[in-house]
């Protein structure tokens, strides 16, 4: 498994990360790209909370969203027992 990880470099919120993971070059770029617009989102919207503040409410709406994502699986196969 750990054969199939890769290292990919991105820019995210004007800073350089190099990344480790499991996903295609595509995958992680869409990731970034999608990272980076809600931050600007954020920004916009609240400018006066900071950066850390940005990213602790951009994870709580990604983790609630995966929540979310689980809960309905879940439904969705109890439902077809």
């Amino acid at each position: 498994m750990a054969d199939s990880k890769r290292r990919f470099k991105t820019e995210i919120d004007g800073k350089t990360y190099i990344l480790v993971g499991e996903g295609t070059q595509e995958h992680m770029q869409a990731v970034s790209d999608l990272l980076n617009e809600q931050l600007t989102e954020l920004k916009e919207a609240a400018p006066q909370i900071t950066d850390k503040d940005r990213a602790i409410l951009l994870a709580f709406n990604a983790i609630s969203k995966q929540l979310d994502m689980e809960t309905n699986s879940a439904l969705g196969q109890q439902g077809e027992r």
